[in-house]
């Protein structure tokens, strides 16, 4: 079996983010977290570090990041998005709602699938779908979407 367990990010600053992903997963917690020290040398530094999921899956976040992330709207390499599967995508979006978190883009009409994309306050975009069937056929769908990309202005 193969599964991914962890996704490890870097940010300037750990509040904002996990303020985020509470409120979108109001079911994780901090699993654990500490510090350390990250590179050597000359570029070594002390971050605060911190896993937050549940007791399979977790995100790293790691603080006290030095420069500008990647513009997810661009071509640069990295990470452009990081995508969750959600039992009731409606649900998600009212609490990111509630907490002042807008909607970056509203995914094509799919039938089989709903998805949104959220830029947090670090600049990081997470996607949360929700997929119509448990068929691979159905859910894993190439083509069928219609409409176009609702984006935030």
């Amino acid at each position: 079996m193969v599964r991914l367990e962890h996704v490890n990010l870097v940010v300037k600053d750990i509040p904002p983010t996990l303020t985020f992903l509470l409120t979108a997963f109001p079911e994780w917690r901090i699993r654990g977290e500490g510090k350390m020290t990250w590179g050597s040398g000359e570029h070594a530094s002390s971050r605060h570090w911190l896993h937050i999921g549940d007791d399979d899956y977790y995100l790293t976040l790691n603080g006290g990041a030095v420069g500008e992330i990647r513009d997810a709207k661009g071509i640069e390499p990295g990470v452009a998005h990081i995508g969750f599967v959600v039992d009731d995508l409606q649900a998600v979006i009212d609490r990111l709602s509630a907490k002042g978190f807008s909607l970056d883009i509203k995914g094509r009409l799919h039938p089989f699938r709903q998805t949104v994309y959220y830029m947090d306050p670090a600049g990081l975009q997470f996607e949360f779908l929700q997929y119509a069937s448990d068929k691979p056929d159905e859910k894993n769908m190439y083509g069928g979407e219609s409409g176009e990309l609702q984006k935030r202005s």
